[in-house]
Protein backbone atom coordinates (compact mmCIF):
# COMPACT_ATOMS: atom_id res chain seq x y z
CA UNK A 1 0.00 0.00 0.00
CA UNK A 2 1.67 3.06 -0.75
CA UNK A 3 1.49 6.21 1.57
CA UNK A 4 -1.80 8.55 -0.42
CA UNK A 5 -0.25 12.08 -0.63
CA UNK A 6 -3.13 15.44 -0.80
CA UNK A 7 -4.38 16.26 -4.00
CA UNK A 8 -4.11 20.08 -4.83
CA UNK A 9 -7.86 19.99 -4.23
CA UNK A 10 -7.92 18.44 -0.87
CA UNK A 11 -5.19 21.19 -0.11
CA UNK A 12 -7.53 24.05 -1.12
CA UNK A 13 -10.67 22.49 0.19
CA UNK A 14 -8.62 22.95 3.57
CA UNK A 15 -7.58 25.93 3.09
CA UNK A 16 -11.10 26.83 1.91
CA UNK A 17 -12.18 25.24 5.30
CA UNK A 18 -10.19 27.78 7.51
CA UNK A 19 -11.52 30.72 5.65
CA UNK A 20 -15.03 30.33 6.17
CA UNK A 21 -14.14 29.03 9.85
CA UNK A 22 -11.97 32.37 10.12
CA UNK A 23 -14.88 34.17 8.87
CA UNK A 24 -12.87 35.09 5.93
CA UNK A 25 -15.94 33.39 3.73
CA UNK A 26 -19.15 34.10 6.52
CA UNK A 27 -22.31 31.86 5.88
CA UNK A 28 -24.67 32.92 3.50
CA UNK A 29 -21.91 35.03 1.21
CA UNK A 30 -21.00 33.65 -2.09
CA UNK A 31 -17.27 32.70 -2.57
CA UNK A 32 -15.13 34.44 -5.56
CA UNK A 33 -16.04 33.62 -8.95
CA UNK A 34 -13.58 30.63 -10.52
CA UNK A 35 -10.58 32.81 -11.88
CA UNK A 36 -10.17 34.58 -8.35
CA UNK A 37 -10.32 31.20 -6.55
CA UNK A 38 -7.31 29.84 -9.10
CA UNK A 39 -5.19 33.28 -8.72
CA UNK A 40 -5.80 33.04 -4.54
CA UNK A 41 -5.21 29.83 -4.33
CA UNK A 42 -2.74 29.22 -7.63
CA UNK A 43 -3.72 26.48 -9.08
CA UNK A 44 -5.84 25.52 -11.84
CA UNK A 45 -9.78 25.34 -12.51
CA UNK A 46 -10.44 21.85 -12.32
CA UNK A 47 -8.68 21.95 -8.68
CA UNK A 48 -10.99 24.35 -7.65
CA UNK A 49 -14.36 22.74 -8.94
CA UNK A 50 -13.17 19.43 -6.96
CA UNK A 51 -12.24 21.36 -3.81
CA UNK A 52 -15.79 22.95 -4.45
CA UNK A 53 -17.39 19.38 -4.64
CA UNK A 54 -15.75 18.36 -1.47
CA UNK A 55 -17.24 20.64 0.41
CA UNK A 56 -20.31 20.60 -0.91
CA UNK A 57 -20.22 16.91 -0.24
CA UNK A 58 -19.28 18.05 3.47
CA UNK A 59 -22.50 20.15 3.60
CA UNK A 60 -20.10 23.04 3.77
CA UNK A 61 -20.80 24.59 0.51
CA UNK A 62 -24.12 24.78 -1.80
CA UNK A 63 -23.86 25.20 -5.69
CA UNK A 64 -26.75 27.81 -7.11
CA UNK A 65 -26.16 26.74 -11.41
CA UNK A 66 -25.72 30.18 -13.22
CA UNK A 67 -25.90 32.13 -9.45
CA UNK A 68 -22.50 31.13 -7.51
CA UNK A 69 -21.22 29.31 -4.66
CA UNK A 70 -22.78 30.22 -1.36
CA UNK A 71 -21.18 29.24 1.91
CA UNK A 72 -23.96 27.50 4.09
CA UNK A 73 -22.17 25.99 7.45
CA UNK A 74 -18.69 26.30 9.37
CA UNK A 75 -19.73 22.55 10.81
CA UNK A 76 -17.36 20.47 8.88
CA UNK A 77 -17.37 16.60 10.07
CA UNK A 78 -13.26 15.50 10.16
CA UNK A 79 -12.75 12.42 8.38
CA UNK A 80 -11.69 9.54 10.32
CA UNK A 81 -8.39 9.58 8.02
CA UNK A 82 -7.98 13.18 9.31
CA UNK A 83 -8.44 12.36 13.12
CA UNK A 84 -6.04 9.70 12.55
CA UNK A 85 -3.50 11.41 10.62
CA UNK A 86 -3.67 13.78 13.53
CA UNK A 87 -3.27 11.27 16.25
CA UNK A 88 -0.11 10.71 18.31
CA UNK A 89 1.71 7.34 17.01
CA UNK A 90 0.92 6.07 20.60
CA UNK A 91 -2.99 6.18 20.12
CA UNK A 92 -2.39 4.78 16.59
CA UNK A 93 -0.49 1.94 18.26
CA UNK A 94 -3.27 2.00 20.94
CA UNK A 95 -5.87 1.58 17.90
CA UNK A 96 -3.66 -1.28 16.20
CA UNK A 97 -3.47 -3.26 19.33
CA UNK A 98 -7.44 -3.36 19.57
CA UNK A 99 -7.49 -4.53 15.90
CA UNK A 100 -5.08 -6.58 15.16
CA UNK A 101 -6.34 -9.60 17.58
CA UNK A 102 -9.84 -9.31 16.05
CA UNK A 103 -8.77 -8.93 12.49
CA UNK A 104 -6.37 -12.11 12.94
CA UNK A 105 -9.73 -14.56 14.51
CA UNK A 106 -11.64 -13.23 11.88
CA UNK A 107 -9.00 -13.45 9.32
CA UNK A 108 -8.66 -17.55 10.22
CA UNK A 109 -12.54 -18.20 9.65
CA UNK A 110 -13.01 -16.29 6.41
CA UNK A 111 -10.13 -16.39 4.66
CA UNK A 112 -10.02 -17.54 0.74
CA UNK A 113 -7.29 -19.64 -0.94
CA UNK A 114 -6.55 -16.45 -3.17
CA UNK A 115 -6.46 -14.23 0.11
CA UNK A 116 -3.46 -17.07 1.82
CA UNK A 117 -1.82 -17.06 -1.33
CA UNK A 118 -1.28 -13.30 -0.68
CA UNK A 119 -0.62 -13.04 2.59
CA UNK A 120 2.54 -16.28 1.77
CA UNK A 121 3.39 -13.69 -1.20
CA UNK A 122 3.97 -10.91 1.62
CA UNK A 123 5.26 -13.04 3.94
CA UNK A 124 8.26 -14.92 1.77
CA UNK A 125 8.85 -11.24 0.52
CA UNK A 126 9.42 -9.99 4.62
CA UNK A 127 11.93 -12.56 4.84
CA UNK A 128 14.18 -12.25 1.73
CA UNK A 129 14.34 -7.87 2.07
CA UNK A 130 14.95 -8.57 5.80
CA UNK A 131 17.78 -11.16 4.73
CA UNK A 132 19.04 -8.66 2.24
CA UNK A 133 18.74 -5.55 4.76
CA UNK A 134 16.66 -3.95 2.18
CA UNK A 135 15.13 -2.08 4.94
CA UNK A 136 11.90 -0.01 3.55
CA UNK A 137 11.13 -2.41 1.31
CA UNK A 138 10.93 -5.12 4.14
CA UNK A 139 9.04 -2.04 6.21
CA UNK A 140 6.80 -2.36 2.88
CA UNK A 141 6.17 -5.93 2.79
CA UNK A 142 5.48 -6.40 6.85
CA UNK A 143 2.65 -3.43 6.07
CA UNK A 144 1.61 -4.90 3.59
CA UNK A 145 1.21 -8.54 5.01
CA UNK A 146 -0.50 -7.23 7.39
CA UNK A 147 -3.07 -5.12 5.19
CA UNK A 148 -3.42 -8.71 3.45
CA UNK A 149 -4.85 -10.37 6.76
CA UNK A 150 -7.53 -7.46 7.22
CA UNK A 151 -8.48 -7.54 3.54
CA UNK A 152 -9.26 -11.58 4.75
CA UNK A 153 -11.19 -10.74 7.84
CA UNK A 154 -14.85 -10.17 5.63
CA UNK A 155 -15.04 -6.93 7.58
CA UNK A 156 -15.14 -4.38 4.63
CA UNK A 157 -15.29 -1.51 7.81
CA UNK A 158 -12.15 -3.18 9.56
CA UNK A 159 -10.35 -3.27 6.43
CA UNK A 160 -10.37 0.29 5.74
CA UNK A 161 -9.30 1.17 9.48
CA UNK A 162 -6.89 -0.83 9.12
CA UNK A 163 -4.93 0.33 6.13
CA UNK A 164 -5.36 3.98 7.42
CA UNK A 165 -3.43 3.04 10.77
CA UNK A 166 -1.05 1.18 8.54
CA UNK A 167 0.29 4.05 6.86
CA UNK A 168 1.58 5.73 10.44
CA UNK A 169 3.27 2.35 11.48
CA UNK A 170 5.15 2.55 8.03
CA UNK A 171 6.47 6.02 9.15
CA UNK A 172 7.00 4.95 12.77
CA UNK A 173 9.07 1.93 11.15
CA UNK A 174 11.10 4.27 8.91
CA UNK A 175 11.79 6.67 11.89
CA UNK A 176 12.20 3.84 14.57
CA UNK A 177 14.59 1.25 13.06
CA UNK A 178 17.18 3.36 11.62
CA UNK A 179 17.03 1.11 7.86
CA UNK A 180 17.92 -1.62 10.39
CA UNK A 181 16.09 -5.55 9.66
CA UNK A 182 17.76 -7.35 12.63
CA UNK A 183 14.14 -7.09 14.32
CA UNK A 184 12.58 -8.55 11.02
CA UNK A 185 14.52 -11.41 10.68
CA UNK A 186 13.81 -12.35 14.55
CA UNK A 187 10.23 -12.19 13.88
CA UNK A 188 10.21 -13.45 11.09
CA UNK A 189 8.99 -16.85 12.73
CA UNK A 190 6.30 -15.50 14.89
CA UNK A 191 4.62 -14.12 11.69
CA UNK A 192 5.10 -17.29 10.04
CA UNK A 193 3.32 -19.08 12.92
CA UNK A 194 0.44 -16.31 12.47
CA UNK A 195 0.35 -17.38 8.69
CA UNK A 196 -0.12 -21.07 9.92
CA UNK A 197 -3.01 -20.41 12.27
CA UNK A 198 -5.06 -18.35 9.80
CA UNK A 199 -3.94 -20.85 7.10
CA UNK A 200 -5.01 -23.88 9.69
CA UNK A 201 -8.25 -21.54 11.05
CA UNK A 202 -7.56 -21.83 14.12
CA UNK A 203 -9.03 -18.42 15.07
CA UNK A 204 -8.49 -18.86 18.79
CA UNK A 205 -4.37 -19.05 18.48
CA UNK A 206 -4.51 -16.20 15.72
CA UNK A 207 -5.69 -13.41 17.58
CA UNK A 208 -3.50 -14.68 20.48
CA UNK A 209 -0.09 -14.54 18.31
CA UNK A 210 -1.40 -11.16 16.47
CA UNK A 211 -1.12 -9.81 19.74
CA UNK A 212 2.02 -10.70 20.65
CA UNK A 213 3.16 -9.28 17.38
CA UNK A 214 1.73 -5.98 18.17
CA UNK A 215 3.18 -6.00 22.16
CA UNK A 216 6.71 -6.56 20.75
CA UNK A 217 6.62 -4.43 18.15
CA UNK A 218 5.33 -1.78 20.40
Amino acid sequence: MQIQRKTLAQEVAERLIEGIINDEYPIGEKLPIEPELMKIYGVGRSSIREAIKILFIKGVLSVQQGVGTFVTSKNVQESLETKIDKAEIEEVYEVRSVLDSKIAARAAIHRSEEDLKKMKMYLDLREKLAGENQALECYQADINFHISIAEACGNALLKEIYKITSKHILRSFESSHNNNTDSFKISQKIHTDLYQCIENKDSENAARIAQLIVDKVH
